[in-house]
């Protein structure tokens, strides 16, 4: 699999114009030209941002295939597998490719890695309004506009200070496409629940230990960043926190009902380490199991 270290390698190796900075990258891709880069997959040490309508063609990330026609925006973080195969637009889109070292010395180099849409699969795309997708193409021509400038002290600042405002309106607009879509969003809160109640049932919790997102997540047919991420906007928990409420909730039953010891009970709901199951049942419950089931025996 072919990996580039810097956007250069990534222009030459393709036939693209010489670059304006060597570790930045924007251009614009038009309904009528073929904007591909080559078949095959790939990985790269830099950031992209890509807006597209697709007409025809595939674009792949994560494990899933992006094929469908809407105007949506893409993110893809660095070292993570892609491939454009003969993609054709339904009207114009834009790539922004940005190295790891152009962020150095900047806040953004922390502040990108808090956005959970860089983790997200191809097919959990943000899916623009009108209203939106005019929001950004005007902060993409801005940054165009000092792309294309002779660079000065403050031509870098600029760049990264739109570059933060897209970052910062696309988790705005993705709150909303979860917002949008409460009934998906309800429907997978019960598929996440039938999830784990089945780890639960069926003997998993002794045989795999603990449920994890990742787990739950392959379960869905969605990655575990968007699985958390709209949990959270659905419920105000995250995926992690949910799976322990559900894990506590089991243990304060058996704790009442069950002859069995704390330790016994325990490790029948796949804790294996007593000690982070006393931590975590005191964090949700407010006193220790021994406590919790000494009040009931009492």
């Amino acid at each position: 699999m072919k990996h580039f270290k810097s956007i250069q390698e990534m222009h030459r190796f393709y036939g693209f114009p010489a670059l304006e900075n060597p570790l930045l990258s924007i251009f614009k891709c038009t309904k009528n030209a073929s904007c591909t880069i080559g078949s095959g997959e790939f990985t790269s040490d830099f950031y992209m941002i890509g807006f597209k309508k697709i007409k025809s063609g595939e674009m792949i990330y994560g494990r899933t295939r992006y094929d469908h026609d809407s105007g949506t925006l893409s993110f893809v973080k660095p070292r993570q597998v892609i491939a454009f195969n003969n993609i054709e637009l339904e009207d114009d889109g834009f790539m922004i490719y940005i190295h790891e070292d152009y962020l150095n010395g900047h806040p953004l180099h922390t502040e990108i890695k808090k956005y959970g849409y860089f983790e997200y699969e191809a097919n959990e795309a943000l899916h623009l309004s009108p209203k939106e997708e005019a929001i950004i193409w005007d902060l993409y021509h801005k940054i165009e506009t000092e792309y294309n400038n002779n660079p000065d002290d403050y031509s870098k600042d600029i760049i990264l200070t739109h570059l933060d405002s897209i970052l910062k309106y696309s988790q705005r607009f993705y709150k909303r496409q979860f917002i949008n879509r409460a009934s998906l969003s309800g429907k997978l809160m019960s598929r996440f629940n039938d999830q784990l109640s089945l780890h639960v049932t069926s003997g998993a919790l002794q045989s795999k230990g603990l449920p994890t997102v990742k787990q739950l997540a392959s379960q869905l047919n969605i990655s575990s960043r968007y699985l958390s991420d709209l949990l959270k906007q659905e419920t105000g928990k995250t995926a992690i926190e949910l799976i322990h409420i559900y894990l506590i909730t089991e243990a304060k039953n058996l704790l009442v009902s069950d002859v069995n010891s704390v330790s016994e009970i325990a490790y029948t709901l796949g804790f294996e380490n007593l000690p982070y199951f006393s931590r975590l049942f005191k964090k949700e419950v407010g006193i220790s199991p021994v406590q919790y089931k000494k009040q009931y025996v009492n």
